[in-house]
Order: C-alpha cells, then structure tokens, then sequence
C-alpha cells in the first residue's frame, strides 16, 4: 500500500520520539580485578590448596628417601680427646728394648698416670688445637708428660721451667719473656708456641726425622748433629738408636714413644684412661692493663688458686705492668669477668695500701715490708732513683700480704715423678759420678726395674752426683719376685719381634718362672708376635 508523502513524514517522527523517550540501560559492569599473588597470599582456591599440600608430601618422602647426612669428619667428630690425638698419630712405632722397659713402667704406675692425665685437662685441647693447626704428629702432645707430668709449676734442678721445660737461654731465643713480674717459660699459650717452633726447626733440620728433633728438644741440636756428623763419617746409621748421646736423652725419646703406644692402645695393657672432653677448658681475656690477680679472681668468680693454676707465667701479686695483658680463665666465667672488669675504674685494677713513710725508712726497706720491689714502689708513686724520702709523707705499696698461693711460692717445684712411694726407708745409696741404675742395681744384687720402681723413676733415668736413692723398703726385700704377690694386677702383654722369655720377664721385673705359671707354658714355648702374655705388675 502506498502512502502519502506526509503520512511517511509523520511515522518516521513517530518512531523518533519514541526513541528518545524509552528508558537508557547502563552498560554491563567489568568483573573485578584478579588480586595479585603476594608472599602473604593464600592459594586462590580450595584445589590451588590441595595441590600445594601435595608438592609439600612429595618433597617430603622424597627427603625420607635421602640416605643420611654423612657423620661429622675433622677434630669436631671426636667426643673423647685421646680418640682426636689417636687418629692424629703420625710417627711409627719402633720395636726397642729401651721402649718396652719405659712402657711396664708407665703400666706399673697406674696411679701415676692418673695424676698426669688430671692435671692435663687443663691444657691439652689448647695443645691439640695447636698441632693441628701446624700439620705435626700428635705424638708431641705426649711430650709434656715425659718434661713436666702436665705440672705447669715444674723446675728441674738444671733451672728448666714450665710444661715444657725451657731453659732460661733457650726461652729467650724463642721470644719467651722472662723478668720480675712474668715468666713465659710457664705461660701456657706462649711456652707452647715456642716448643712447637723449636720442635718444628729441628724436625726441618734433621731430614724430617721426629725422633731426631725430640732428641735435640731435649740435649740440643749441636749435640744430634755432632753424633750424626760422627755416624756419616764413619758409614754408619743416622738414626736416633744408632746414635750416640747422652743417657738421658737415649732414654728421653723412648719414654715418648712407650706413652705414645700406650695411649694408642690402653686396653692392651689393662689400662684404662678416663676421657678429656673434646672441647677447650680455658679462653684468653684481655685485661687491658696490669690487674691484681686476686681482684681478678673475685671478678671471674673463682678461687685465686685456679687463677695461678691457668696462669702460671705470672709470679707476683698482679700482671705485669708491661705486659702481657691478658688471663686464661676457665671459658663459663669470661663473660661475667668481663662485665665486671668494665666497671672499674683505672685506679681500682690494682689494690693498694697508704704507708707512713718513719724515720730511717727506704723504697728499699719498705718494698720489703710488703713483699714487693723498690722498682714497683717507685713506680707506683713516681719516684726517680735519687728521690729522697719525707718522714710523715704517705706512699702508695701494693696491698698483697702474700704474693702467691703456697704452691706458687715454693723456690724450686719438684717434678712428679710418679713415685707413689709409702712406709720407712732402711737404706739408702748416695750416687757418685759414674753411676747408673743398672751399676747400682748389681752393687746391691737387685733388678733395675725395682730400683727405679722404689725410688719413682724410670729404669732408663739419669742420676747425678750426690742424689740419693732408696735401696728397699719396710717389708720389702726388693726382690723382683715381689711383684707377683700383694697388691698387684695382671696386664696383657703383646710379644713383639725379638722378644724372650727373659727378656720380657726383665722389662717388668718379674722372674720366668712367674711368667710361665702365669701363662700354663714351659720355658721352652716358642714366643710368636701378636701373641698375649699375662703379667702380674705391683700396683703403686
């Protein structure tokens, strides 16, 4: 149908205005934003969840499925210190007679040992550590038990000093202070250090022999290297048994090499050692200054004798003003000690006294009324060498009435020698010059193994003129035979190559016939290496 020009115009209006007036819709909203993951977000969904617990329960059964961490290796493995100095042993065992003697007497004198070892507590981690770090045999820890018994306060009668036993000229070489105040040859730390450099020259100048450098530790190296210069020349051996030298040291080094077999294997020879712990007794404090050694005693908490004990090299009442400035104490007080150092004042780290000066009085005279020197009077008060003084003036002195505990104060401290001696003396042997154990031993018709037993030494010790040595005991007749009878325990013995009935009988003072009833065999069995032996030893 067709419409009308104006009726087209009017529709199309129609439908316009409709248009217009007919509700707007908005636009559909966008969907929100998808928070982004953060460290501190959770999983998006309860399967994001699932899955991750899944990844947790395979890594951990995969874990499981791991084979172990392997066991903790270096000095850190080891709970007992004789195991760390056991796998550090580096020098061979040597079949001497001259060792067998020296190792029944060390299993003779048990009670001996058990001092040694006590006393070794104290040192022998630092000693370790510091080998270790060097790279040298462990067998050198043994060594101060052959110089000193681990005795820090030691003296041989020759003036040598400390664990390791320094000479006065051979400390100062090796850079070991020694005045009034200090005595390094006794300071732990130090005297270590400079044993371990002289031990390690001689080891470098004697072709890498250990033995050789022990030897020279002991007699000096002009003596090893004369025997060794004697030896060439005349196309013989250069080592230690092929040499000769003095009698103290042929018997020095297999004393070392007797203790370090011991401790490889205590339970050959029915011993047993109580274990060191593997970790350190002490750690080094600085004082920073000088500081009185019983106010540092009281700061750490401890007695003044356990301060003397970790600090030998200090004789006097304080540290030495010069220094070293530093205290070994025991490792739970350091902190504490600390604490307390930093509250004093610089007037309050060494205790003094006020003293009238009287009529006829000197620096000299009143030093020592209190037990100390002119020098530390002077200083203490600063006063040059020709300063008068003024009666009625009042002068600072030390306030120590006795310097040092008992022990310290002892002139010349004895060697322990391990004697466990008991009851009366009957008779006694004043030595003369060229006597021996062994000539003293056939004067008197007795074995040189109960010699050396009654008088605590070693069968292969050295004598001097004038010593004195016990010839038997109340009870006693010095017959080796004793040893089988009484207070006594048995041992295993391991034969070693070479070995005899008689010989082996000897080394432990002991006769055959003891040691064939002892075993159910003849006189006439054939000894083997390796096979064990019992032995009855008297027990000190």
């Amino acid at each position: 149908m067709k419409f009308p020009t104006r009726t087209w115009t009017t529709l199309i209006g129609s439908v316009l205005l409709a248009a217009c007036t007919a509700p707007i819709r908005p636009a559909p909203e966008a969907p929100p934003p998808v928070p982004v993951a953060t460290s501190h977000s959770y999983p998006a969904s309860a399967a994001a969840s699932a899955e991750a617990n899944r990844e947790d329960a395979e890594a951990a059964r995969i874990e499981a499925l791991a084979p172990p961490a392997p066991p903790a290796t270096g000095p850190e493995q080891y709970a007992d210190l004789f195991d760390r100095m056991r796998a550090g042993f580096k020098v061979d065992d040597v079949e001497q007679r001259d060792v067998d003697v020296q190792l029944a007497w060390y299993i003779s004198h048990p009670q001996y040992l058990d001092r040694v070892w006590e006393r070794s507590e104290r040192f022998m981690y630092h000693i370790v550590a510091e080998i270790e770090a060097r790279g040298m045999p462990l067998e050198i820890a043994l060594l101060p038990v052959v110089e000193s018994a681990f005795e820090p306060y030691a003296q041989s009668w020759v003036r040598a000093n400390g664990l390791w036993q320094f000479m006065p000229g051979t400390g100062e070489r090796f850079g070991l202070k020694q005045d009034w105040w200090y005595d390094g040859r006794r300071d732990v730390v130090a005297s270590t250090r400079a044993a371990l450099d002289y031990l390690q020259y001689m080891h470098d100048e004697f072709f890498d022999d250990w033995l050789l450098a022990v030897a020279a530790y002991n007699c000096g190296e002009f003596r090893v290297q004369r025997e060794v210069n004697a030896n060439r020349a005349r196309g013989l051996p250069v080592d230690f048994f092929s040499l000769h030298l003095p009698a103290e040291t042929r018997a020095y080094v297999p004393k070392l090499m007797a203790m370090r077999r011991l401790v490889a294997n205590p339970e050959d020879y029915g011993i047993a050692f109580s274990p060191i712990p593997n970790e350190p007794y002490f750690t080094k404090v600085d004082t920073g200054g000088q500081l009185d050694l019983t106010l540092a005693a009281e700061l750490a908490g401890i007695t003044l004798d356990e301060v003397y004990e970790l600090n030998p090299g200090f004789h006097r009442w304080a540290t030495d003003p010069a220094g070293p400035h530093f205290l070994l104490l025991p490792r739970d007080t350091a902190d504490a000690f600390k604490r307390n150092l930093d509250l004093l004042s610089p007037d309050e780290r060494v205790r003094v006294s006020l003293h009238t000066v009287k009529k006829g009085e000197t620096v000299a005279t009143i030093a020592k009324r209190y037990k100390t020197q002119a020098i530390v009077v002077r200083d203490m008060n600063s006063l040059d060498m020709a300063a008068l003084l003024v009666v009625g003036s009042e002068l600072r002195v030390p306030s120590a009435v006795v310097n040092l505990p008992a022990k310290v104060m002892l002139a010349a401290a004895r060697v322990d020698g391990g004697g466990g001696r008991s009851g009366r003396r009957t008779a006694v042997h004043v030595v003369r010059s060229g006597d021996s154990l062994w000539r003293i031993a056939k004067r008197h018709r007795m074995d040189v193994a109960t010699l050396a037993r009654l008088n605590g030494m070693g069968p292969g010790d050295t004598l001097r003129a004038g010593q004195k040595l016990v010839l038997n005991s109340r009870g006693s007749s010095g017959s080796s035979r004793s040893a089988s009878s009484g207070n006594s325990r048995a041992v295993s013995y391991k034969v070693r190559s070479g070995d005899t009935l008689s010989r082996i009988a000897q080394v432990f003072g002991v006769s055959v016939s003891d040691l064939v009833d002892w075993n159910g065999i003849s006189r006439h069995t054939l000894l083997r290496p390796g096979q064990k032996l019992t032995v009855n030893v008297r027990s000190h």
